[in-house]
């Protein structure tokens, strides 16, 4: 089950111009279609990319609009963003990322949480003890899920763990990581809430065979959406399925022109970014 997967670093982090491709085998796939969504699915054993290691700031994510669907930071009104610190957290409390061929359905509205897919892959955060890196395609086991709403749309957080983790073997279901990690999922709940984040369910973190369900559902969102059923927002661009609407061969100029690994040393940013932000009267 060892992992081929390596990333492709373009320009520096903290730019505008920073990408995070992600290579198979020296071959720039899509993180967003072509990587597996099971790693061994016998064994309930799953992929997730991480998009953004624990104690990081920047938010960085899959970027659907651009060819093979690179990592970059994302923007707001022309700046880079990056998530607050919520005392006493700082930056990601977990490793953050995306289950790869999933997709929350804009177009589907969900019967429990009353709200739609946010058009995006389905979010994971992986608890384990080890900081991941921009572009790791992680090993995971899946424990629960919370259920975020954003801006009316629903936006799942699926809670996972490296299978590496020495914890591993004793994180079987959402009730565990109380056991093992208590106070892990009551800040998981405080860190969404900052500044604003509603939950449904009141906060509650669903177990094991819900989030599986959840895992099924935006599987087979993504199956339609590949397969051209479902109505694409963004362009879809993969070299896996050649039945797809946006399959791509490897002698396209769009797979071709893609950059060369160009990494640079991080731009300093702002030290505004470490500053604390504090949240009264949370409900959790």
């Amino acid at each position: 089950m060892a992992t081929q997967y390596t990333p492709r670093l373009i320009g520096a982090p903290n730019t505008l111009e920073h990408r995070v491709y992600i290579e198979h085998n020296g071959q720039v796939v899509s993180p967003f279609h072509d990587i597996p969504l099971f790693a061994d699915q016998s064994n309930n054993i799953l992929n997730m990319i991480v998009e953004v290691p624990r104690w990081t700031n920047a938010k960085m994510e899959i970027s659907k609009e651009e060819s093979f669907n690179p990592i970059k930071q994302d923007i707001k009104k022309g700046r880079l963003r990056y998530v607050r610190n919520c005392f006493p957290h700082h930056g990601y409390i977990w490793n953050y990322g995306a289950f790869p061929q999933t997709w929350e359905d804009p177009n589907q509205q969900h019967a429990e949480t009353k709200a739609r897919g946010d058009n995006d892959p389905l979010d994971v955060c992986e608890i384990g003890e080890q900081v991941g890196y921009v572009g790791q395609v992680k090993q995971v086991k899946v424990l629960g899920i919370m259920a975020l709403l954003d801006e009316g749309e629903t936006d799942w957080k699926v809670l996972v763990v490296d299978v590496q983790d020495p914890l591993a073997s004793k994180l079987n279901d959402i009730e565990d990581v109380e056991r093992h990690l208590p106070g892990l999922v009551r800040a998981t709940n405080e860190w969404f809430r900052c500044p604003e984040n509603q939950f449904a369910f009141s906060g509650e973190a669903k177990n094991k065979k819900y989030a599986a369900e959840i895992i099924h559902e935006c599987h087979e969102a993504w199956r339609r959406l590949i397969s051209g059923e479902s109505p694409a927002k963004t362009p879809t661009y993969d070299l896996s399925m050649q039945n797809s609407p946006g399959f791509v061969r490897m002698n396209d100029h769009s797979y071709t022109g893609l950059p060369s690994d160009s990494r640079r040393p991080p731009a300093p940013i702002d030290p505004a970014i470490s500053k604390w932000f504090y949240i009264s009267s949370a409900q959790v």
